[in-house]
């Protein structure tokens, strides 16, 4: 587990222990009141192995390899629905997620540690999470795995995955996501009209990714909308609603929280279901208390424009351009409200999110007439500025090649694209909001109920000698990594293999300089960092950590 989460918690647990247990046990008991909801289920039908049916709802999974998910119906029963029609990929992220924290956290005293600070960070959380979310969360944790009950009850487990985002995020202190988002209308497009693209940088292992849902929601109260989403998951980082509003969130520098509040998925589920213009979204973000530091991009048909509201816990903030007809965002805040954050002004400064904002600032130029193809493009875009070579899966690129997922926004159509795996270069698959919302009460067969002859092409670089070099450098990544860590040795054969298939990536100097610096081959570790150097290297922590050895190793050889 990274030191710096062991020492994060350490800290908010001691802080825990001195202001006793108050709170806990109330949030540990606080249960929705459901009984207000009429709820008579049919049971699921079986259709096929990836097929399901409960009366005109579904599940089911298309031909690229996403599922497909439609539920209706009031907010108790709602969850009950999602949770029997994806009951088997739900108890499998929820696998999968489980295991990665075990991953993290392999001591078992730790681990009962986490379970203490889970409880005592979210003591609060239920007084910030609106009932009728509430009671759909409730609804869905009716189908959680039993095998997990030791990490919390099932229905305070699912609120806790609510806020793993926020957590992760508040506990590194840093953005756990390297999210880019962008969106040009007016005389950058085409036709005209509002465009949007988004990269969802994500990432909690490729097992974690591996079963996306697309969800397509008509609740009783509000407005219909899609997300990409998982098993169960009902907070939105990624949608749109049928009257044209688009949300996307995109982390930025917090300052360290001691409770949870709402999470900032939640804050965009009640945006998206309850707004259809950017002041209403506004107003909706204005009422809710988050507590860490994030952008929601909200794009509007009706407004026929894009624009930020930055929320953290003792700001908030608003940006728009001014005569101007495209907005980019990276992880960092650009309203006035920020102008001088410290946090926010060291953020620029040290991590690549400007890196990023810059270079979609020069693709942008250089795409005049914006499409839902090109933005498809600029997402995929592996390169540094300027077409510079960085490396693949550097942060700096777009397209980190680690992406959960992309989304590219058509909001005056309805439609959307969402890729498929691998990453966000399989096939963008396209669907038409009036098409699904129209007809899926009707779609007793569960089929797919994309747009296919809209979809978009997958990236011909998956069928490249470079793709298949990036996927065994992320195999021997591993190998090496672990090897490290047990301090086992490594032959020289496999750091000539590992460099040459991502020869233009910092990281792979810099692993093979530590590598020799802890072996105390002082001459090779030189060598390596030196390389490592001369590359497009992410941050500047990670510059300043260079040079750091290098001016060690000169004392050392001297």
């Amino acid at each position: 587990m990274p030191k710096k989460i062991v020492s994060n918690i350490y800290v908010l647990l001691g802080l825990a222990l001195l202001s006793g247990s108050c709170g806990v046990s109330r949030s540990l008991k606080d249960l929705p009141d459901v009984s207000i909801y009429e709820t008579k289920l049919p049971p699921r039908q079986q259709l096929s192995d990836s097929t399901y049916r409960l009366a005109t709802n579904f599940l089911t999974k298309n031909p690229q390899g996403l599922y497909e998910l439609y539920v209706s119906g009031n907010p108790y029963e709602m969850g009950l629905k999602t949770g029997s029609l994806t009951q088997e990929l739900f108890q499998e992220q929820e696998r999968v997620f489980v295991e990665k924290i075990d991953e993290l956290v392999p001591s078992k005293g730790k681990q009962k540690m986490l379970r203490k600070f889970l409880a005592w960070f979210n003591r609060k959380m239920y007084k910030n999470i609106d009932e009728q979310y509430k009671a759909e969360i409730y609804g869905i944790s009716q189908y959680a795995s039993k095998d997990y009950d030791r990490i919390a009850a099932p229905y305070p487990r699912v609120m806790y995955f609510h806020g793993a985002h926020d957590i992760g995020h508040a506990l590194q202190d840093l953005a756990l996501v390297g999210c880019s988002s962008f969106a040009a209308w007016g005389p950058h497009t085409e036709d005209g009209k509002l465009i949007i693209g988004r990269n969802f940088d994500f990432y909690a292992g490729d097992d974690f990714a591996k079963n996306k849902i697309i969800a397509f929601v008509a609740p009783d109260q509000g407005h219909k909308f899609m997300s990409v989403s998982w098993g169960g998951m009902i907070g939105v980082v990624s949608g749109m609603n049928d009257q044209g509003l688009t949300v996307t969130i995109n982390a930025g520098k917090s300052k360290f929280p001691l409770v949870a509040k709402t999470p900032i998925s939640l804050v965009t589920r009640e945006i998206l279901q309850y707004a259809s213009t950017i002041e209403e979204a506004i107003a909706i973000a204005k009422k809710r208390e988050v507590f860490v530091s994030e952008s929601i991009f909200v794009g509007s048909a009706k407004d026929k424009k894009a624009a930020l509201i930055e929320v953290s816990p003792h700001n908030f903030g608003v940006y728009e351009v001014e005569n101007g007809n495209q907005l980019v965002c990276s992880n960092h805040f650009q309203s006035e409200a920020y102008a001088d954050d410290k946090k926010n002004q060291k953020h620029i400064f040290e991590s690549h999110s400007k890196y990023r904002y810059q270079r979609m600032e020069e693709l942008l130029e250089n795409t005049p007439k914006v499409t839902p193809e090109s933005a498809v493009s600029i997402l995929r875009n592996k390169n540094g500025l300027e077409d510079k070579h960085i490396g693949y899966g550097n942060e700096k690129a777009l397209n980190q090649m680690l992406a959960h997922h992309g989304i590219v926004f058509q909001p005056e159509d309805l439609l959307v694209w969402v890729s498929s795996n691998p990453y966000q270069l399989g096939e963008f698959v396209a669907y038409d909001l009036k098409e699904v919302f129209g007809t899926a009460d009707q779609n007793q067969k569960a089929r797919p109920i994309s747009s296919p002859d809209r979809n978009i092409a997958p990236d011909p670089f998956l069928r490249t000698l470079a793709y298949r070099h990036y996927e065994r450098y992320r195999k021997l990544r591993r190998q090496i990594t672990e090897a490290m860590v047990s301090e086992e040795e490594i032959e020289p054969a496999l750091w000539t293999e590992f460099i040459a298939v991502n020869p233009d990536f910092w990281e792979v100097y810099f692993l093979k300089g530590k590598y020799y610096y802890e072996n105390r081959n002082y001459k090779e570790a030189l060598d390596a960092f030196g390389k490592a150097k001369t590359r497009e290297v992410t941050t500047v922590p990670d510059k300043e950590s260079i040079d750091t050895y290098i001016k060690k190793l000169k004392r050392k050889l001297k």
